[in-house]
């Protein structure tokens, strides 16, 4: 489904240099959408718009640290200046696992400073160029994680909870105005090294949950345009997120938490 994309019309992605941020790029350019790129410097994030071109579309890219806020408003304002944004695809994130206290200011300053913060601000930024050019669309990437408050990962979930609730709430304070927000809550995804090896290390199970990032960006995509509010890719994951809903929270928290500490006592880093 390609949506009522002009020409002129542009989708901007985040964190657009590689896994399911180069998966979205690549589909958009698929659709013949054409596509504005944002990662962080030197991550060959020009490889990534060569590839959109390829396909019979317009690609720009922008290398910036959009936790840097001036950062963020620079690429914004040129953007809002020189572009029609039809789509916004907050894909930027990150996280990890750790003993909370064991963690540096700095590790925790980034996951929340990119997850929520840059989310925010670059939506805040884009909606007035969004609104002029509705029917347009929002699409926020959060996770199943969001769901469980979760020892040992602590400011991740917390963070993707951040995003589910910032969507939900947008979305309906845009209801009215032909933008429609969508958020996607993930399960697992092989989109780095330290990722497939930790979903080998679940055996069975990881591999039940997880579904390639081709996938995940043409099912979002999909239902981004169809105005589905909350997105969930793969039997497996639909499962997990009805179970989720059932389990009282603090089973699911405590159920979580011991997974987290057996995974880093494997890994040494507690006992």
């Amino acid at each position: 489904m390609k949506g009522n994309i002009e020409e002129t019309e542009y989708a901007v992605v985040t964190g657009a240099s590689c896994g399911l941020g180069k998966s979205f790029a690549i589909d958009l350019a698929s659709r013949k959408i054409n596509t504005i790129l944002i990662s962080l410097p030197g991550e060959n994030i020009a490889e990534v718009c060569d590839e959109c071109r390829k396909k019979g579309t317009e690609s720009h890219f922008y290398e910036a640290d959009l936790t840097d806020r001036s950062e963020l408003l620079r690429v914004t304002e040129e953007i809002n200046g020189k572009y029609k944004v039809k789509i916004l695809i907050n894909n930027a994130g990150t996280g990890g696992s750790t003993v909370f206290e064991q963690a540096s200011l700095k590790y925790l300053e980034n996951i929340i400073e990119l997850n929520t913060g840059v989310t925010t601000f670059l939506t805040h930024e884009l909606i007035p160029n969004l609104k002029k050019n509705a029917p347009s669309y929002i699409l926020n990437i959060s996770s199943l994680a969001s769901m469980t408050p979760t020892g040992y990962k602590t400011v991740y979930p917390a963070s993707k909870n951040f995003v589910r609730y910032l969507s939900i709430g947008l979305r309906e304070e845009l209801k009215d105005s032909s933008v429609s927000v969508s958020v996607a809550l993930l399960g697992p995804m092989p989109t780095k090294p330290e990722i497939v090896e930790r979903i080998k290390s679940q055996g069975w199970v990881g591999k039940f949950l997880t579904v390639t990032t081709k996938l995940a960006a043409r099912k979002c995509i999909d239902k981004m345009f169809k105005g589905k509010s909350t997105i969930v890719v793969g039997i497996s994951n639909k499962f997990s997120y009805w179970l989720l809903k059932c389990i009282p929270e603090g089973l699911r928290a405590s159920i979580m938490t011991k997974s987290m500490k057996n995974e880093l006592r494997c890994q040494g880093i507690t006992k």
